[in-house]
């Protein structure tokens, strides 16, 4: 692990394990399970599986690999073994050989090939010649030690009830699969996840707890009405020319934000962030060093310059929010606050993008015009972007060079606000399980990270009547 996850993993599996013991103490019933949203690589939950905590875990996620790399994990760290098999020795060797070209065996190799094998046919196919890969981890619970299950699925609610489905662990007794009491855990869990998280409380009686620290809130979708890209005055609501975009900017999504009544209403139309504003809350300008700003705005400086070459070569146009009535009342009232570009969605590129100008708008153009999710746009960008010459793009570059300066200006006051639009964030889901007073015994929001080791250090926490 890396030191930001040591320091994550560390402190938050001190956390949930002194949460636990304060919940038994006051419920007189202690927790039977943890379950992580998003485990990942599941380095919190092997962490609560082993000593001192010895927890059993649930870890769901969605990605197989994950899952598969975590259990060769827990074989590294003891939590579990690697299935035994009784390899026939002469079979098996003969199979390894069979899999190099003649060229690659060695003369050992080629002196067993040489010799007749000592087996049936029949005895050699059912020799298991499963390579290791393919053998199962063992998991088996014993008295006094933790214990992992691992769940493989995309949660698109907080219900869980085909997650608790599975805990058919041989540790637990038929008549005590009823009394199940588990805490929702999760660090960083991304996006609508951590909704997932907090509303499993609300939603499945067996969750008697959850303790969420949010991540990545630019994934986070909008429960108030369709995405919203840019602030409302400085953009129109226009579809972005390209993929996702597309696909998500009908949706309004009851997962999404806010979660509380409260917010939701707010002033009668409730509080929106755009992408942008979610974005920005993602960040940690504190932290940043002198190089990660200078990082940080040529990102953006190379992304605002290349916004403007689509909208002169033609692959984009402007648009107004009032529209007027003739070209000389267009360039009368154009300003900042009435016009704008129709959104373009790159997305990240390869690090090698970022090493001058000219690489990034080669990178972005090679994207836009060969990504299966902007397949029904490459034409048009194929076909105005195709003869850009090196001349050209340098042009660009050393004329808006300049204005860097205002563009880090603007982006810095913006990235400051992080702050202020993480909270109101985090206020939400806190709102939101206040509202559960029938169901919410108590809740609060504490820090459980150092921020110079790990700004997205906020945990809401729920604890069921």
């Amino acid at each position: 692990m890396k030191p930001k996850k040591v320091h994550e993993v560390v402190n938050f599996a001190d956390f949930v394990d002194r949460l636990a013991e304060d919940i038994a103490s006051v419920s007189g019933d202690e927790l039977t399970h943890f379950i992580d949203f998003g485990s990942g690589q599941n380095y919190l939950g092997r962490t609560l599986a082993s000593a001192p905590y010895n927890k059993h875990v649930v870890a769901v996620e969605s990605k197989e690999a994950n899952t598969a790399g975590a259990k060769d994990l827990d074989i590294l760290a003891g939590v579990t073994k690697l299935e035994k098999v009784n390899r026939n020795k002469k079979a098996w060797l003969q199979h390894l050989d069979s899999q190099k070209s003649p060229d690659e065996l060695d003369e050992k190799a080629k002196r067993r090939a040489a010799k007749p094998l000592a087996l049936t046919e029949e005895q050699y196919q059912a020799a298991d010649l499963r390579p290791r890969s393919e053998l199962k981890t063992i998991y088996r619970p014993e008295e006094g030690k933790g214990f992992i299950k691992y769940v493989i699925g995309r949660l698109e609610t907080g219900d869980l009830t085909g997650v608790l489905n599975q805990i058919e662990d041989e540790d637990i007794p038929e008549e005590r699969k009823k009394d199940l009491r588990l805490m929702a855990i999760s660090i960083h869990s991304c996006g609508n996840l951590s909704h997932f998280g907090i509303r499993s409380m609300i939603l499945n009686p067996s969750i008697k707890a959850v303790a969420i620290v949010g991540c990545c809130y630019n994934l986070l979708t909008e429960k108030l009405g369709p995405a919203t890209y840019k602030l409302p005055y400085m953009r129109p609501s226009l579809q972005a020319i390209n993929g996702r975009i597309v696909r998500e900017s009908e949706r309004y999504d009851p997962q999404g934000f806010p979660m509380s009544d409260r917010v939701s209403n707010h002033e009668g139309r409730g509080i929106r962030f755009n992408i942008t504003a979610r974005m920005m809350a993602c960040q940690a300008p504190q932290n940043w060093t002198d190089k990660e700003s200078d990082d940080f705005f040529t990102r953006h400086f190379y992304r605002a310059v290349l916004q403007k070459i689509f909208l002169d070569r033609g692959v984009i146009s402007k648009v107004y929010h009032n529209t007027p009535d003739s070209e000389s009342q267009a360039a009368e009232k154009e300003s900042p606050f009435n016009a704008s570009t129709n959104p373009v969605i790159i997305g990240s590129l390869g690090k090698s993008c970022y090493a001058s100008f000219n690489a990034y708008v080669r990178g972005a153009v090679k994207k836009l015009t060969t990504h299966s999710d902007y397949s029904q746009y490459s034409e048009v960008i194929r076909e105005k972007m195709s003869n850009i010459q090196d001349e050209e793009i340098a042009r660009y570059e050393q004329e808006y060079r300049p204005r860097k300066k205002e563009l880090s200006a603007i982006w810095s006051l913006m990235a400051f606000s992080a702050c202020v639009v993480e909270s109101l964030i985090v206020t939400d889901r806190l709102l939101y399980l206040r509202e559960q007073s029938d169901i919410v015994r108590d809740c609060w929001v504490e820090t459980v990270f150092d921020y110079r080791q790990s700004p997205r250090n906020l945990v809401v926490v729920g604890i069921k009547r």
